[in-house]
């Protein structure tokens, strides 16, 4: 993290504070809709702050979508291709990012028609999910979480995320999902998440975050 200074804050805060800087948020390729990043291992709970975020916009009268990369697995069949603990297979081939560009980003660019797919797969059952699009109208902002995203060229206008040192994380997660742990190790040695996010989040201690402001 080098000399990033962090102020603590309360999460209520921090989703007024992220909903209002995201009011005046333009994408970059000039089409209507902005695209948001939440990134962060399942145990930083990304997720949760996506969907604080996307209520302070409800109540500021700005339409949003939240989206989990959770509901984008790929089949069974292919990500645990080579067996079910295999870290190049989570780093690499768990996420059907095609089907993230084609359902939710491509409708999402300019002349798009923001019908965006919501969930593709359910990762309990391993069914497609059969969930009906959604339109986002124009000036609806993407709120996209999940694990990883930052290494993708995904077009976000704005990236968040949430970190957890190597010890929170390690305490966080699961013992049966200590397996992903390399992966995350590999993300922040390759990415750098924590400086190529416009904005971070400290959560080692989830009752008392603090951000970069």
């Amino acid at each position: 993290m080098g000399s990033v200074r962090l102020e603590a804050i309360t999460w209520e805060r921090l989703g007024d504070l992220l909903a209002d800087r995201l009011l005046d948020l333009k994408p970059q390729d000039g089409g209507p809709w902005p695209r948001v990043a939440f990134d962060g291992a399942p145990a930083a709970r990304p997720g949760e702050l996506a969907h604080r975020v996307s209520e302070a916009l409800r109540v500021r009268g700005r339409p949003s979508l939240v989206v989990g990369t959770e509901g984008f697995l790929r089949p069974a069949s292919l990500r645990l291709e080579h067996g079910h603990q295999d870290v190049e297979a989570y780093y690499d081939g768990w996420f059907d990012t095609g089907a993230l560009w084609r359902e939710v980003f491509g409708p999402l660019e300019p002349g798009g028609d923001g019908r965006v797919l919501p969930d593709l797969r359910d990762p309990a059952t391993d069914r497609a999910t059969r969930s009906p699009y959604v339109r986002l109208p124009p000036g609806g902002i993407l709120l996209l979480h999940g694990p990883l995203l930052l290494r993708h060229w995904f077009p976000f206008d704005l990236s968040v995320h949430v970190l957890l040192s190597p010890n929170a994380l390690r305490r966080r997660t699961p013992e049966a999902e200590h397996w992903t742990l390399p992966a995350f190790a590999r993300y922040e040695s390759e990415t750098g998440p924590d400086t190529a996010a416009d904005v971070l989040v400290r959560a080692d201690d989830p009752r008392h975050p603090a951000w970069n402001g």
